[in-house]
């Protein structure tokens, strides 16, 4: 596996975690294993992930926000909280997010290894999961 980044071997945090921008507006925390990629993908208000396609099956769920277009090979549809999807590898696809922007908890089989060149920001706090009211 050519992923160098050092990440725990059990826990962590998403919030420790590099951000990488991977587009305009688009922005990752990636945690590589062996076999998949999980990532928080913070996406910002009304931001555009443009048709791509990769090798690697893509699975999500949106955590909140909302994504106004997301369209999978031939199929469109808006995606709410709660909402999951599955890609293919290869299939092409894009989004564009709503007026609020959206956050995603997705997974990438193989792991992403192209993201290994992109560049690392300092981890800073995601927002989510949101701080216990009781502490």
């Amino acid at each position: 596996m050519g992923l160098s980044h050092a990440y725990p071997d059990a826990f962590g945090q998403f919030a420790s975690f590099p951000r990488q921008t991977i587009w305009d507006g688009v922005v990752v925390r990636a945690l590589h294993g062996e076999h998949a990629t999980l990532a928080l993908v913070e996406l910002a208000p009304n931001s555009v992930v443009p048709e791509h396609s990769h090798p690697n099956e893509q699975v999500g769920v949106l955590v909140r926000g909302s994504i106004k277009r997301f369209r999978i090979g031939g199929e469109s549809r808006e995606i709410q909280p709660g909402d999951t999807w599955r890609i293919r590898g290869g299939v092409p696809h894009e989004v564009e997010t709503g007026p609020e922007g959206a956050l995603a908890v997705e997974l990438w089989s193989p792991p992403r290894e192209d993201w290994e060149q992109l560049e690392r920001e300092e981890p800073r706090p995601t927002g989510w999961p949101p701080p216990d009211p009781e502490s």
